[in-house]
């Protein structure tokens, strides 16, 4: 159990790493926005006082603190991911990792965004309400292929 939580933790924290690399390229090659972490953090602070859908989360009231918890949040989802490469494909998958297990867990994920966190912020289903939905679903698609590869290299590395 202990070298479960481990491994999901580094895998997860590195993988995560990777994923706010490739954002910062993307930001500075090509104008991407990065995400705005505070308004996950004010998603995610309002969801205990019985809040899950805003219209938009700009809108509701501000949360003490909601900037470092969107990212304390951003990373613990990237552990959380990786535990399940864990629990699906077992430990050993970290001791000899494979390409497939992390691009199908990084693939399957986006689904999160698109119809949690996305709605719940009150941009729609696969971000429909905004003005750039397609642009919005091809970059998150990416991002989470490059989270996959980030979990299967971070696996590689410290294997």
């Amino acid at each position: 159990m202990l070298e479960f939580l481990g491994r999901s933790i580094v895998i997860g924290v590195g993988a995560t790493a990777i994923l706010d690399l490739w954002a910062v390229l993307l930001n500075r090659t090509l104008g991407i926005p990065l995400s705005n972490w505070a308004m996950v953090g004010r998603w995610f602070a309002h969801l205990p006082r019985g809040r899950f859908a805003h219209d938009p989360i700009s809108a509701s009231e501000p949360v003490s603190g909601e900037l470092a918890i969107g990212w304390i949040m951003h990373y613990l989802i990237g552990i959380f991911f990786a535990a399940i490469v864990l629990m699906i494909w077992g430990v050993g998958w970290a001791r000899m990792p494979t390409l497939w297990p992390a691009l199908i867990v990084g693939i399957v994920t986006v689904g999160c965004g698109w119809f949690v966190l996305q709605p719940g912020m009150g941009f729609g289903l696969a971000a429909s309400k905004r003005p750039n939905p397609s642009q919005i679903r091809l970059v998150s698609l990416v991002n989470h292929v490059v989270f996959g590869l980030g979990l299967y290299l971070t696996a590689l590395l410290t294997r």
